[in-house]
């Protein structure tokens, strides 16, 4: 009889399980606690794996716990989303066109709340706040007249 393998799953969902699970808690988690979190569906060097991988992708921090570590998330939701993001750009040789083509496919309301978060980063700055991720001061980038 042929042996059946389930479906793959969709790349990053393994990831995606494990940090909902790490956001759930209330304090650090063990490989072990992620695991039974996760009803035991994935065998623990999995779940070691991926909770290494994190790490190196700064998702994740960690703290020894025993012989081995305790992880808590670094980032919530949309902070992860940021960090990918960034990631991305930091990858890329010409910032500039990466982020004129990213701007020139946002939709209207997207484009708004980028221009009032500009502003408002723009403001903080002004009124000697942080600057928070604006490195480059109160330029605007391409596709982002003022």
């Amino acid at each position: 009889m042929p042996e059946t393998h389930p479906a793959r799953r969709p790349p990053g969902e393994l990831e995606a399980s494990v940090l909902a699970a790490l956001w759930a808690a209330e304090g650090p988690l063990t490989p072990a606690d992620v695991q039974r979190g996760l009803g035991s569906a994935l065998a623990r060097t999995t779940v070691t794996t991926i909770l290494a991988r994190l790490h190196d992708k700064g998702a994740v921090a960690r703290t020894r716990s025993g012989r081995g570590y305790a992880y808590t998330p670094t980032q919530d939701s949309p902070g992860l989303a940021a960090l990918r993001m960034r990631t991305e750009l930091d990858k890329e040789e010409d910032r500039e066109t990466v982020l004129a083509r990213f701007v020139s496919q946002l939709s209207t309301d997207d484009e708004q709340l980028l221009r009032a978060l500009l502003d408002d980063a723009d403001s903080a700055v002004d009124s000697g706040g942080e600057p928070g991720a604006r490195a480059q001061g109160g330029e605007s980038g391409p596709g982002l007249p003022r």
